[in-house]
């Protein structure tokens, strides 16, 4: 999403830009920046061989198959585990690979006792560990009846290209150290009603994880709308407004100083929009502002119920002919979602936006907390923000702030100010613009911008 420029006075010109990472390999010919180098690395032949190794089981089905090696959920997941052991393996025992679930009974589409069973790998920072970012997928499948555990579902796109994403994106990313913990896990129970998701967000939330981002790819593979569009040269990426969490006492602030747009998952999504336009080739993201597609959900949203910032990255052009559809051709349409359906290519151009913004919210700073703002009835803003703690960030070089039209999708201005922790900016009216704070490492990695308040906040 590109930004709408508007005038501005020559005073803001004068302000110091923080070099980002990308500006600051450019002036060093003898350092190729590694964000480009992940992108390079995603191999779309490997994503093309996982989507086919998933469709193979027949069905992955919630309610499938569990103790054949071959068919049903149970062989798919205990595949996923023994793919992100061999990653593990490869980077020298790197991975913590675990299977995380629970059964779940007594529900509209989980009426028996079932286990519901995520397959998840932690990439350990180095740094600040208890600090993580999350890329997930969906195991499951399924065809036009939801309780339909038998038929053959191949999910090669609904949800393969996710899981085989994910595994991808663990491949590369697990060959270089990060400060922060990454999260990779596919996730099962999505189409019986999101349950892999909630015994994850569970966990995270009983251990007290300080989750900053979770990415949701919920097919990422498909190119050929139902629509008659053809384009692989955009995404979508749908993030809520207002926490679900927000309490009484923070809408009655938020009413009055804004926030609306400016929700932590809101502000991941336009960092991630900003990621794809500097290192995807061909690649425009639309940012969403809604929880999901209108009426419909996925994976993502346990974790916004419980308040951490999260969104969904998929095609912009869904193909419904291919989407929840029972094998069969009526009318000379094919029905079914095959692997004809998957543009492999595609899937890895989504991939490698997942991984290079794991990779800059890892090797970043922890976004700031306690960010407040004040400047009513003055001629000039101030921001202040809590000093980071050093010993999980001792790669900070200090924060820049940010600030733009309030009807301004991106963010348009930015100065860096230091390892401070408060700044003014001259000049600048705080009734005009909204604003906020990022955290920028000695290397130009920064942290997504964290809007002042509650609205805004990543945690601590």
């Amino acid at each position: 999403m590109k930004p709408r420029l508007r005038p501005v006075t020559a005073a803001l010109f004068a302000f110091p830009f923080a070099i980002t990472a990308a500006h600051a390999q450019q002036n060093d010919t003898q350092k190729v920046d590694p964000l480009h180098t992940i992108v390079e690395d995603i191999s779309a032949d490997r994503i093309e061989t996982d989507i086919e190794k998933l469709v193979s089981f027949g069905t992955r089905h919630t309610l499938s198959e569990t103790k054949s090696d071959t068919r049903g959920i149970g062989a798919a997941r205990r595949w996923i585990k023994q793919e992100f052991e061999a990653i593990s393996q490869r980077c020298g025992g790197c991975l913590e690979v675990m299977f995380v679930g629970d059964t779940i009974s007594g529900e509209k589409r989980i009426p028996d006792a079932t286990e519901v069973v995520n397959v998840v790998a932690i990439q350990r920072g180095t740094t600040d560990p208890d600090r993580y970012v999350l890329m997930s997928g969906d195991i499951d499948s399924r065809v036009s009846d939801v309780m339909d555990a038998t038929s053959d579902a191949p999910g090669a796109n609904d949800n393969a290209s996710g899981v085989a994403g994910t595994l991808e994106a663990a491949r590369v990313l697990s060959q270089h150290k990060f400060n922060g913990s990454i999260v990779y896990a596919a996730l099962s129970g999505e189409e019986q009603g999101l349950f892999g998701g909630k015994i994850l967000a569970k966990k995270a939330s009983e251990e007290g994880w300080r989750l900053k981002a979770v990415l949701n790819n919920d097919m990422i593979g498909n190119i050929e709308g139902v629509n008659g569009v053809v384009n692989n040269t955009s995404a979508r990426l749908f993030a809520e407004g207002t926490r679900v969490t927000e309490t009484d006492d923070e809408a009655r602030t938020r009413r009055f100083t804004g926030g609306e747009v400016d929700s932590p998952s809101r502000n991941l999504a336009r960092y991630i929009d900003d990621l794809a336009d500097r290192f995807i080739p061909n690649l425009d993201t639309m940012v969403i502002y809604r929880l999901d597609r209108y009426g419909r959900g996925g994976h993502h949203r346990p974790f916004n119920d419980l308040g951490y910032p999260g969104i969904r990255i998929m095609e912009t052009n869904e193909n419904y002919e291919r989407q929840h559809q029972d094998l069969r051709t009526e009318n000379g349409i094919e029905y079914g979602d095959t692997l004809e359906g998957v543009n492999f290519d595609y899937a890895a151009k989504l991939t490698a936006l997942n991984a290079v913004s794991l990779a800059s919210m890892s090797w970043a700073p922890a976004p700031p907390a306690h960010v407040e703002i004040k400047g009513a009835v003055k001629p000039s803003t101030t921001l202040s923000w809590k000093a980071s703690a050093p010993e999980q960030n001792p790669h900070l070089a200090g924060y820049k702030i940010y600030w733009r039209y309030t009807d301004a999708p991106q963010w348009q201005y930015s100065k860096f100010v230091g390892d401070v922790t408060e700044a003014t900016l001259e000049n600048v009216v705080i009734d005009n613009y909204f604003f906020g704070v990022a955290s920028v490492s000695k290397d130009g990695y920064e942290s997504p911008v964290v809007f002042p308040g509650a609205a805004g906040s990543f945690g601590e």
